[in-house]
């Protein structure tokens, strides 16, 4: 089974195919150039490059967030466009699994941290047991003081950090742990690589997203959302 992941959750944009436990390729572009003007142009060369047309591709993953909106609904467009134009399943994967999933078999907890701007970050936390990954927390939208609280009740035997927020905090992180540990700079970026393999168990277990009602994962509400709430005073719930 070939499948096609994508993410442009984040400031990079990647696209993999991914077959029964091998990759074929993988294209990772991290120059901040717009989404909705890259991602067609990598899949197109990333298919061309492997000698395929999209009729071969058995199913489509996309990252499901969190990450920036923008970035999140252009990904989503595109994968649930193309499962449905060829008729081939679909199903979302969170970019922070799929960060996590960077660090199979690490020992300790892993924390990928995503820039969610003003000290924020998105985050959760995992770890690995009998060659699972397993998230022990919510996905979380929250202040990187409160991400340090959290992590210190857990008292865990090491933490090791991975995502594109890494460099703007490690500092911070250094001087409330003792027993922290950095992913490699390469390996802070979301890979479609990562994403697509969690897709392809998902969707060998016949798991699949409904096309017509699957969602991003926003954790909190756009920039958008909340200043027209200051604004107006009027909640976007309704």
């Amino acid at each position: 089974m070939k499948v096609l992941s994508i993410d442009s959750s984040t400031a990079s944009a990647t696209c993999a195919v991914v077959e029964d436990g091998k990759l074929l390729g993988e294209i990772v572009l991290n120059d901040k150039k717009q989404h909705s003007v890259i991602l067609m142009p990598i899949i197109d060369s990333l298919l061309n490059n492997l000698k395929l047309n999209i009729n071969d591709i058995d199913g489509f993953v996309v990252s499901s967030g969190p990450g920036s909106f923008t970035g999140l609904r252009i990904g989503m467009a595109t994968a649930k466009g193309l499962a449905q134009a060829n008729n081939k399943p679909f199903i979302g994967v969170s970019s922070l699994d799929a960060l996590a999933f960077n660090l199979a078999y690490t020992s300790g907890l892993i924390c990928p941290i995503l820039d969610a701007l003003r000290d924020n970050v998105y985050t959760a936390l995992y770890s690995f047991s009998d060659g699972n990954l397993k998230r022990v927390s919510d996905y979380m939208a929250i202040h990187i003081d409160e991400l340090i609280s959290i992590i210190k009740e857990n008292s865990p035997s090491s933490i090791t950090f991975i995502g594109d927020a890494v460099p703007k905090f490690k500092d911070k992180l250094e001087e409330n742990f003792h027993n922290v540990i950095f992913a490699p700079a390469h390996l802070n970026l979301a890979r479609a690589s990562s994403l697509g393999e969690l897709g392809l168990i998902k969707l060998r277990e016949g798991h699949e997203d409904d096309l017509l009602t699957f969602s991003p994962i926003y954790i909190r509400k756009s920039q958008a959302e909340r200043e027209y709430e200051e604004k107006t005073g009027v909640s976007v719930d309704g």
